[in-house]
């Protein structure tokens, strides 16, 4: 099954970082978040990628066509007037990365309808490319398949920041206690699996995924949530990158599941 990795956008909350390079490239230990990402998929044996680029796209290519070079043992031998270049030892995931610029300003279901050709007619996955989770891809795969539906989203629950107020008809503030963690709203985490029909109900660029597909599934009964009630962050800005940060160099960071 193929993973589809939205991958293009311009990342404008975490300027600092992605003035100079797309935000799936920003790194997390001195790996891009997307690496990280991918890694969590190729746990579960998803080892087939498409990455929809789109900003500063050349950096995503030119990443993965040194990636085999920065993660191998190499000897160069320029002896008489050679230029052999000998591969001791590789420490590559088996991965097929297909990177396709799919443009500066297309929207999340313009990238995915850009890459039909590449998905083709079979099930497949789609996330963020700025998003880490410790969900098990596979029973997420194993929810979708015995559900039937065109579409599965990953849901979890965005954690309540303030204390709770429970305020009258007048105003007056009847209790107040501390935030829980089922006070938080349920949203969308990415991580969805989804039939190739879903594609149909792509317009075209300007269709923002999120929006009319999506609610189309929604009034069809056919979008289903996989309720995920572990890890999940994604990195919008600097001060969630650095979150991200220090639960790497903690060696706590509960996406690494590999």
């Amino acid at each position: 099954m193929k993973v589809v990795i939205l991958a293009g956008g311009y990342g404008s909350r975490i300027t600092e970082e992605s003035m100079f390079k797309p935000k799936p490239m920003v790194e997390i230990g001195g790996k891009p978040i997307l690496w990280h990402i991918m890694k969590i998929y190729s746990h579960y044996g998803f080892n087939d990628f498409i990455i929809c680029a789109g900003y500063k796209q050349d950096m995503i290519k030119k990443y993965f066509a040194d990636y085999f070079l920065h993660n191998s043992d190499i000897t160069f031998d320029f002896t008489g007037g050679k230029n052999d270049m000998i591969i001791h030892d590789q420490h590559c995931e088996p991965w097929k990365v297909t990177v396709v610029d799919t443009g500066l300003d297309t929207m999340t279901g313009g990238r995915i309808k850009r890459v039909t050709n590449y998905i083709g007619n079979e099930t497949f996955m789609m996330t963020y490319g700025d998003g880490v989770c410790d969900i098990d891809i596979s029973k997420l795969v194993e929810f979708h398949k015995e559900h039937g539906k065109l579409a599965t989203l990953t849901s979890v629950i965005l954690e309540q920041q303030k204390g709770v107020l429970d305020i009258g008809g007048d105003n007056t503030v009847r209790a107040f206690r501390e935030k829980k963690y089922e006070d938080g709203a349920k949203i969308n985490a990415g991580f969805m699996v989804l039939e190739p029909q879903i594609i149909d109900l792509i317009e075209g660029d300007a269709t923002v995924f999120e929006n009319e597909p999506m609610r189309t599934l929604a009034e069809r009964g056919e979008l289903k949530s996989y309720s995920h009630h572990g890890f999940w962050q994604c990195m919008d800005n600097v001060n969630e990158r650095n979150r991200l940060e220090g639960l790497w160099q903690s060696g706590k960071a509960p996406w690494k599941v590999w």
